[in-house]
């Protein structure tokens, strides 16, 4: 009997046949999502939808038959070549490419539909917390079934047949039961034997050990053993991500949206790969708090900028709920850059001695406005970082001014095994 499961399907679709094609085209649908994540709601491009990718990424593999050795063809019709010429290519590229408008014949790009969960495991494939681990294990709900010995009940896939082999052959072996081997052999020498006294005592004999073999069976349900398991806590590692967002009068509402677009990724990259990572959501201005989710992405606030008032909120947490020999401490922190000139120093000595001792990674975003170019100043902030940054700390820093670039920086900030750069992207 075969059963086949399609409760999982999408309606008038083979779940299995999708699987199959994404597996077949994941990087041309990584690419696509990737695209998709540039522009638009964040929010809105998670929940799926259809992406474009190339016609080519979709060319399933066949086989031709080869035809080896040299063969002279003749093609009729043709005027304008001779035997060993060279034709040219055709202009734009190879075929099946697509080329712009009035260049020449397009194909155009397939489309396909994905779900949410099929664009966020996509999205989410390649990222991953930077070191988790290091740090020590902790017990949690997750039990894993590991074997416990024997017992003499259990489900029939469970059967131990080595161990009940052995039982049986051990108590055959001390309740004497007969072998066949005896039994055909005394059958033999019955058919052998001349003597009709002798034959009479050697058939009571061979009933004897019939009957004794028939009450000694080979294998009695007292031999049968069940391989035993039991649920075991499956240690994994603790972890906590702290948001440190900039919300002062400094910050215009481009800039917190660049921000807000970041701290969505690393929501949802947190919440829908790990299960036991705590999230802390912290936001300043010239003094800082510990909020919620809602508050953090839609609450109103501003006033004056101390960036030190978040390491400081930050560090008391960690003292209080985080011990860092039990947990893996990231941070991510949002900021325009600007600071009070007076408050340089004490965020220097802050995040230098007492917060990235403690962390496993600490990463900086700074916005910027949509036309302003990056690279022609730094900010306070960033210099005061920049001269912190060593091969030691655990601190990586970017910048972002358009909305195109969240996911190329955080995508680099949280690629799994990736080397990251000192150097400004």
């Amino acid at each position: 009997m075969h059963i086949i499961d399609r409760r999982l399907n999408p309606r008038g679709k083979s779940l299995e046949n999708r699987q199959r094609f994404l597996r077949r085209a994941k990087d041309a649908v990584q690419q696509a999502v990737r695209r998709s994540l540039q522009s638009g709601n964040i929010r809105d491009v998670l929940n799926g939808g259809e992406v474009s990718i190339p016609i080519g990424g979709v060319a399933e593999p066949s086989f031709r038959r080869g035809e080896g050795g040299v063969r002279d063809r003749v093609l009729p019709g043709n005027k304008d070549f001779a035997e060993g010429d060279i034709v040219p290519r055709p202009e734009g590229g190879s075929g099946g490419r697509p080329t712009e408008a009035g260049e020449g014949d397009a194909e155009d790009d397939f489309r396909f539909v994905l779900t949410r969960e099929e664009f966020l495991d996509i999205f989410l494939d390649d990222l991953e917390l930077p070191d988790l681990a290091k740090r020590r294990l902790s017990e949690t709900e997750e039990v894993t079934p590991t074997r416990a010995g024997y017992t003499v009940s259990g489900s029939p896939s469970n059967i131990a047949v080595g161990r009940t082999t052995r039982l049986a052959m051990m108590r055959r072996i001390a309740l004497r039961r007969p072998k066949p081997e005896e039994i055909e052999a005394l059958r033999r020498e019955i058919e052998e034997c001349e003597s009709e006294e002798k034959r009479l005592a050697l058939e009571a004999e061979l009933k004897s050990l019939t009957d004794k073999s028939r009450r000694i069976p080979y294998i009695d349900p007292l031999d049968v053993r069940y391989r035993r398991f039991e649920n075991t806590p499956k240690p994994v590692a603790k972890a906590v991500m702290f948001c440190l967002m900039d919300v002062s009068g400094s910050m215009t509402e481009h800039m917190k949206d660049l921000a807000k677009r970041f701290y969505i990724l690393l929501y949802l990259f947190l919440s829908r790969r790990y299960e036991k990572v705590e999230i802390v959501f912290i936001r300043h201005t010239e003094k800082a708090e510990e909020v919620d989710e809602e508050t953090f992405f839609y609450g109103p606030a501003t006033g004056g900028t101390l960036v030190s008032s978040a390491l400081l909120a930050m560090r008391t947490i960690i003292a209080a709920r985080f011990d860092p020999t039990d947990w893996n401490i990231y941070a991510a922190q949002a900021s325009d850059g600007d600071n009070s000139y007076s408050d340089g120093s004490l965020v220097g000595q802050l995040l230098q001695y007492e917060i990235l001792p403690l962390c496993q990674y600490f990463a900086y975003i700074e916005v910027g406005e949509e036309g302003e170019d990056s690279s022609t100043s730094d900010s306070p902030i960033w210099n005061l970082y920049e001269g912190i940054r060593s091969d030691i700390l655990p601190l990586a820093m970017r910048k972002v001014c358009r909305r195109n670039q969240i996911f190329p920086v955080f995508h680099d900030l949280f690629q799994k095994q990736q080397a990251h750069s000192k150097t400004e992207p």
